[in-house]
């Protein structure tokens, strides 16, 4: 049973009476954009504390770079970092001297990065399809407005987008960076088609954007954006149109003009340090060579979409079967505006191909074809206002969808058996199981389940997509987010706690050593330089060497996983205990009293 003539009138006249009064029309999208982004990226945004080990490096890195005044050179516990450009720094440092240095600060330039993206692309929906109105001569704002709605939502509301809209990583930026600048290249694209002087300004927008996204992460800000343009002006055989639209050259002089600058002056006062670490290391090797043990077998970026973007990605390989890309003669015939669908779908294949190619795999750097993929479902669901024929190709994903979500309710369902213990919080998914939260999840989505398996047998489709978005709002507020705040209190609290009494125990001129692990949090939350070590018996080594030393301090501050404590075998007297919190141990080395042991040995013999 379909949706009723009468039922689709009403739908369309109530659109139709916001269309008629702009002002409500901004209003509410406005609205709908502030509740899905601060549900997605500010709820809680600063309430749970940096998480180990990638968020707390630039926390501090930017911190330094504030207290220092050096806005060209990022340090780490007093030694330089060149794993990222400087934009990122930039941002959390502006916000740490807005906000205070704090979590919240660490985290906006995230945040805001996501909600950019997802406003833009409602914008860029809503306009393709107020076009394809013109070109069809009809009226369907229910089309439009709903299709922009649920582009934004599924953006927003969805796992990969949600973790990096709320740590305090340049992941979020460099997509908010490249996604907002092929977005304003398709605008460019589609409302000019005669070559000028000067490209307009979604061009230059698009440039901007590629300059900052150069500085967020280096050159994949401009090869990969590059790669899918061109592609995208080759398949409809206007590369050279583009060309002369897009002045490339003077486009290129921009990005250079405005991301240049710092990359020439950390490379004056760093020389080859910063090249050979960044260029070498974190750009050439990362494509070519494993780094850090960051292998993946081919297959790994269809695993990280499929559960990334969860529970929609079921709908990913309809939406782009839709297409027909490879009847090439009709799209290249269609109006420029009419071609939102095939720039997404290239979109999404160039960042999922361009990254399946390096070698060093992680889940993050699939992130920016997550607005792609959130376009393309949003377009392949907006059929179903029309009486195209996708109900069969619809009602096929879904039913793919609904063996999706039971698969994740009988996961949610088994987590503790799934996912073993973890050494830092050993009581941590026992009290997770304690509280109910993961049988929770289960429900929410063995019901989501079976919602969606009624719709299906009932024949009403357009629903679906709504009930994916409310059962992942659900999951989140009531299983995701709890869960996060245990996870909080029993992996990082302890050394939040530790790092406070470290700074208030700390005497002149001790030095504070981390033994076993490395946990930056530690360095952002005392604001103290840590000596990391890995190993016990280094540990044990240096203890050794500074008491040789003449002019040694009287102790050393050691914080300590109490397994590596043992290991040490350190004599009850050559140590005090000063606090013990979770799996870590605070406690002191007098270097005084393990030299006068010595020496009364010695004196002995």
């Amino acid at each position: 049973m379909r949706l009723k003539l009468s039922d689709r009138q009403s739908v369309d006249q109530w659109f139709n009476h916001i269309e008629k009064r702009p002002a409500l029309a901004v209003t509410m999208a406005i609205v709908w954009l502030l509740l899905i982004n601060f549900f997605a990226f500010g709820w809680n945004l600063g309430n749970i504390g940096l998480i180990d080990e990638t968020e707390p490096l630039f926390a501090e890195a930017s911190r330094q770079m504030l207290v220092t005044g050096d806005w060209i050179t990022p340090f780490f516990n007093s030694e330089t970092r060149f794993d990222k450009p400087a934009l990122i720094y930039w941002c959390q440092a502006i916000a740490y001297s807005i906000m205070g240095v704090n979590e919240w600060a660490a985290r906006i330039p995230s945040a805001l990065a996501a909600t950019a993206v997802t406003a833009l692309a409602f914008y860029v929906v809503q306009w393709y399809f107020a076009e394809k109105d013109k070109l069809e001569q009809t009226e369907k704002p229910a089309r439009r407005y709903l299709t922009a709605a649920t582009a934004s939502a599924l953006i927003a509301l969805n796992p990969e987008m949600i973790v990096w809209g709320r740590v305090g990583v340049s992941d979020m930026l460099l997509t908010g960076c490249i996604a907002s600048a092929l977005l304003c290249f398709f605008l460019g694209y589609a409302q000019n088609s005669v070559p000028a002087r000067f490209p307009n300004q979604w061009y230059l927008a698009s440039y901007v954007l590629m300059a900052g996204a150069i500085l967020t992460k280096g050159p994949v800000g401009i090869v990969l954006p590059g790669l899918i343009m061109i592609i995208f002006g080759v398949y409809l055989g206007k590369f050279w149109q583009l060309w002369r639209e897009m002045r490339p050259i003077l486009g290129l002089f921009l990005v250079f003009l405005i991301s240049a600058p710092w990359y020439i002056l950390v490379t004056w006062r760093n020389g080859w340090n910063f090249i050979n670490a960044f260029f070498g290391y974190h750009n050439i090797e990362r494509f070519t060579e494993v780094v850090n043990g960051h292998s993946a077998p081919w297959y790994f970026y269809f695993l990280v979409v499929l559960l990334g973007f969860a529970p929609y990605s079921v709908f990913i390989p309809a939406a782009i079967t839709r297409l027909k890309f490879w009847r090439r003669s009709q799209i290249i015939g269609q109006e420029r505006s009419q071609h939102l669908d095939l720039f997404v779908c290239i979109w999404f294949l160039g960042v999922f191909g361009f990254f399946t190619i390096a070698v060093t795999k992680l889940p993050s750097y699939v992130l920016p074809l997550m607005p792609a993929a959130a376009i393309l479902v949003a377009l392949f669901w907006s059929d179903l206002f029309t009486g195209r024929q996708t109900e069969k190709s619809f009602r096929i994903s879904s039913w793919v969808n609904v063996a999706l979500l039971s698969t994740i309710a009988v996961a949610s369902f088994n987590v503790p058996r799934l996912v073993g213990t973890d050494p830092a919080a050993p009581e941590l998914y026992q009290k997770i199981q304690n509280l109910g939260i993961t049988n929770l999840g289960g429900i929410i989505w063995l019901i989501a389940a079976m919602a969606i398996a009624t719709l299906i047998i009932i024949h009403r489709f357009r629903p679906i997509i709504a009930i994916n978005v409310i059962g992942f709002i659900v999951f989140l507020s009531f299983v995701l987010m709890p869960a996060l705040f245990l996870m909080d209190s029993e992996r990082q609290l302890p050394l939040r706690q530790l790092s406070a009494i470290a700074v208030a125990e700390k005497q002149p001129n001790e030095e504070f050593v981390m033994v076993g692990f490395k946990k930056p949090t530690v360095t952002f939350y005392s604001q103290k330089t840590v000596n990391y070590m890995k190993f016990a018996q280094e540990a044990v080594d240096h203890i050794n060497q500074e008491t040789a030393k003449d002019n040694h301090p009287p102790s050393i501050l050691m914080l300590t996983e109490q397994k590596k404590l043992i290991e040490m075998n350190l004599p009850p007297d050559h140590y005090k205990n000063i606090t013990t919190k979770g799996a870590y141990n605070l406690i002191r080395i007098p270097l005084q009293r393990i030299k006068q042991d010595q020496k009364d040995k010695m004196d002995i013999l």
